[in-house]
């Protein structure tokens, strides 16, 4: 675990070793005063020599000036050098997020993913900068406090340091606490987190059903767990906290009655005793530092641990090392024997599927919900893997395929259309990025939807809202067409595209589909059976595999399920 934190400091060891110089600067100038203020009592003030007085007073002056210095080095630089770390730590947690397949997702909260991406790191960064910087400037003023408290009086340090175990000891009983209590607290956070993203995407459904009294009433509960266990860290950070300012009291209670005692007997001098408090209290200013660097180190390396814990999820869904790319698509798909269950076999939810697309062709998927349609679909892009069996492209095994070029040759359009926040044109552009204005309108022109942003007074440039909170369904249903007619993508997926759209609307996405389906392979998920009637093939799917599968005429000539399904749509719709 710490030589992987370390690890995050090879980019900018420059900056650290910066840091660490200027660091130890401030510790050294620090040791220099209690031995000039020593010098002064004990030899310069009795003699009368005030031109020794002005030359150290000159000396000591340029030394707090390079002292400020060095402060602001380490202050500024030192954050800096954090503020990259944790940079660079974000940058490649959320590449790696961008890895794990839709299971990690279906299984981890939005809110939690967020608490691990921006609080955790945020203690980190600061642990990344106090934390080396502290334990150098610690070892550097306990070493050189501890030379030259022997230099004053031998006797009088090894009574103080006799009490230095008793510290030591109560510093590691509490460690263990802390850490506990900090990572509750982690946990608590998370929470919170994920209970705000949900309740906030929700408000409008909150707002439907008037229940922003249940939502206070469920935030709350998180919020007091959070509220509990952050006292319960407090408290163990307090004990902490009081006890080490308890130690250096007794230090300098000590100190002062044996020095005390020691200047009564001729065996130090006032100025000895000047110097040594003052050398106590750089002694104890390291303990403090430790003290103080236990809470950051607690929160750091709990924040850490749990950056480390997403970053060794292994994405199980990769390339393999001889993958190839998948070019000149003509969009022939065959399922041989296919079987597919969410948890390693338990719960199969396709089993033994066979299906054979020809390049060009739309093909319907139909049947009750829960018989695994749109968990077919997921499995062409490799959402998911099977569990065995094959499902080819081309010809191609999609396991031998790379990623990355299996899944930019398909194009999806779902029901439940994601838009991000942003422009109207910035939508429309991710579906490939490089194209160009022109290629944007020409999109949004065949989706039927460039009419309607011109008539917007800041026209591509509209913002939209948050997941497209500014439009209608059918809008932002035609919007994502757009994108996948920039995409170009020679496979369609249309996963009951609009089934939640009114009549008039349906009808006016149905043309830009079929537009957007000619001359590509395009499976359709369908509820309303009346759009899918010139399909050249219809599968109807079920809990048991497929039940029936021929065109729109046949399957009606059967007068099996498939008809039932039709004739009760068409009693429902007169």
């Amino acid at each position: 675990m710490i030589r992987k934190f370390i690890s995050y400091y090879k980019p900018h060891k420059k900056l650290f070793f910066i840091d660490m110089f200027f660091a130890f600067l401030i510790s050294a100038i620090d040791l220099v005063f209690p031995m000039a203020s020593r010098e002064i009592i004990n030899n310069i003030i009795p003699t009368h020599r005030l031109d020794l007085l002005i030359k150290w007073a000159v000396i000591l002056g340029v030394l707090v000036v390079i002292r400020y210095i060095g402060n602001f080095i380490v202050s500024y630089w030192g954050h800096v050098l954090g503020v990259y770390i944790e940079y660079d730590m974000r940058k490649e947690l959320f590449a790696h997020l961008q890895t794990l397949p839709f299971s990690y997702y279906d299984n981890t909260k939005t809110g939690h993913i967020m608490s691990r991406l921006v609080n955790d790191l945020r203690d980190v960064v600061e642990l990344a900068h106090h934390g080396p910087e502290d334990l150098f400037i610690s070892a550097v003023m306990l070493v050189g406090s501890f030379i030259l408290l022997i230099r004053v009086n031998l006797k009088l340090t090894l009574i103080v340091f006799a009490f230095i175990p008793l510290i030591v000891g109560f510093i590691m009983l509490k460690r263990a606490k802390m850490e506990e209590a900090f990572r509750k607290v982690r946990r608590k956070i998370a929470n919170i987190n994920a209970h705000l993203e949900n309740s906030i995407s929700g408000i409008r459904v909150a707002k439907a059903f008037t229940n922003e009294k249940y939502e206070i009433k469920k935030f709350q509960r998180s919020n007091d767990e959070y509220k509990e266990s952050r006292k319960e860290s407090y408290k163990v950070m307090g004990e902490f906290l009081a006890g080490m300012g308890a130690a250096t009291n007794l230090l300098d209670l000590v100190v002062i009655t044996v020095g005390g005692y020691f200047v009564y007997d001729g065996t130090i001098t006032v100025g000895d005793l000047f110097a040594y408090t003052m050398y106590i209290n750089y002694f104890m200013q390291p303990i403090r530092r430790l003290a103080n660097l236990m809470q950051q180190l607690q929160e750091g390396l709990t924040g850490f641990e749990r950056f480390v814990e997403v970053m060794e999820i292994k994405p199980d869904i990769v390339d393999k090392e001889d993958a190839i790319e998948l070019g000149d698509v003509k969009g022939h798909i065959e399922f041989k024997n296919v079987s597919f269950s969410y948890k390693d076999g338990e719960d199969t939810v396709l089993e033994n599927i066979n299906l054979d697309i020809k390049p060009g062709k739309t093909v319907a998927l139909v049947g009750p919900s829960g018989a695994g349609k749109t968990t077919l679909c997921h499995l062409i892009p490799r959402f998911y893997d099977i569990d065995a069996g094959q499902i080819l492209i081309d010809g191609h095994d999609i396991r031998d395929v790379k990623l990355e070029s299996l899944r930019k040759n398909i194009g999806i359009v779902q029901q439940d259309v994601f838009l991000f926040t942003g422009t109207i044109k910035e939508n429309i552009a991710y579906g490939d990025p490089s194209k160009s204005d022109e290629e944007i309108i020409e999109a949004a022109k065949k989706a039927s939807i460039h009419d309607f942003i011109m008539s917007l007074p800041k026209g591509y440039d509209t913002f939209i809202g948050e997941k497209g909170v500014k439009l209608s369904g059918g809008q932002k249903q035609r919007i994502s067409i757009a994108r996948l007619f920039l995409k170009n993508p020679p496979i369609l997926i249309l996963d009951e595209a609009t089934s939640a759209l009114d009549n008039q609307t349906e009808i006016i996405i149905q043309k830009s589909l079929e537009k957007l389906a000619e001359g590509r392979t395009a499976l359709v998920i369908a509820h309303r059976l009346s759009t899918i009637k010139n399909a050249d093939e219809i599968i109807v799917l079920t809990n048991e595999g497929i039940a029936e599968r021929g065109s729109h005429e046949e399957l009606l000539a059967r007068n099996g399920l498939y008809s039932e399904l039709y004739r009760s749509q068409f009693k429902k719709a007169v």
